[in-house]
């Protein structure tokens, strides 16, 4: 009698170790996405040192693309979009959610890597407002309060010069606060148009009309390089291609399939940390308590806006549901 109980003591057991592990393992792939996207950044602040900006978007676009696909065509059936719907989304995808971060790295050009990051916390809520509009989602009024903070927050960051605000610094802060717009728009409209085809196809036809798009700005904007593109700059370009684009895709995807889009989001929450802490350290950039304070209003608007979901992934966080 003791054996048995001993026995179904241990099969009890085991379902609960391995929810732990897989929970670590779950983890450490939200950290490990959170740290891929950080380290963007200051990788693209980096580049910008010898690459024209928009060209070198296109680059990075460029290499997560032939991987992505790369990899779509060796494990996905119909990987190549056939239906409207799929076309739909792959251009709205391509011009917004990848074209749109163009306007990031011109505006690396000025604003600190940490900064950049910190406006970047404001995608989920500009994706709420979206949504109300295109997809018929409904706002609460604590989410209208939350959205409202959140605006004060990015108002925060920016700090604008009332007698200088497309000036300098400043316009190239409202230029990631643009970008932001658009991958937030890139975001509903793909959501809207309900692609059939796999995730990661679908992301890898998107960067690929994105790089094209891209290309074609550089080329009107006049862009051109100065000499070679120096080994520092070739290395920004294949960690943003390969690491901080197709590899992290692959990681989102597979928390997105498991634990959804919101879960997805919180990590936006993390990578302004990252990125300040590699600014702060290894390019030498200083961030002022304005933005600091205002990357926490934006951290509390989202929280008020997303109360409910957070409370649900609190719960399970703490093994109060499953």
């Amino acid at each position: 009698m003791a054996a048995i109980r001993a026995a179904t003591a241990s099969a009890l057991e085991l379902p609960a170790q391995l929810v732990a592990v897989s929970r670590s393992l779950d983890a450490s792939l939200f950290l490990v996405l959170s740290v891929l996207w950080g380290l963007s950044f200051p990788a693209i602040s980096v580049g910008l040192d010898s690459l024209p900006p928009l060209f070198f978007a296109g680059l990075r676009y460029d290499v997560a693309a032939i991987l992505l696909l790369a990899v779509a065509a060796i494990r996905i059936d119909g990987w190549v979009p056939t239906r409207r719907d799929d076309l739909a989304a792959i251009a709205a995808g391509g011009c917004f959610l990848v074209a749109g971060n163009g306007l990031l790295f011109v505006a690396q050009q000025t604003v600190p890597s940490g900064v950049a990051a910190i406006l970047q916390s404001l995608t989920p809520i500009v994706t709420a407002l979206l949504a109300i509009v295109l997809l018929d989602e409904h706002l609460t009024r604590v989410g209208v309060v939350g959205v409202a903070i959140g605006f004060v927050g990015v108002g925060l960051v920016i700090s604008p010069d009332p007698g200088a605000v497309l000036a300098g610094d400043t316009a190239a802060r409202l230029l990631v606060v643009g970008q932001v717009c658009s991958i937030a728009l890139g975001g509903v409209l793909v959501q809207r148009f309900s692609p059939a085809i796999d995730r990661v196809a679908l992301t890898g036809w998107s960067m690929a009309v994105g790089a094209l798009v891209l290309h074609a700005a550089s080329g009107v904007a006049g862009e051109h390089l100065v000499g070679g593109p120096t080994p520092t700059a070739v290395g920004a370009v294949l960690y943003l291609g390969v690491f901080s684009t197709a590899v992290a895709f692959l990681i989102y995807f597979a928390i997105l399939e498991k634990y959804g889009a919101f879960e997805v989001a919180l990590v936006s929450y993390l990578v302004p940390v990252v990125a300040t802490v590699a600014g702060v350290f290894v390019l030498g950039e200083t961030i002022g308590p304005g933005a600091i304070a205002g990357f926490s209003l934006v951290a509390l608007g989202f929280a008020l806006l997303k109360r409910n979901a957070l409370v649900d992934v609190v719960d399970v966080v703490a093994g109060i549901r499953p």
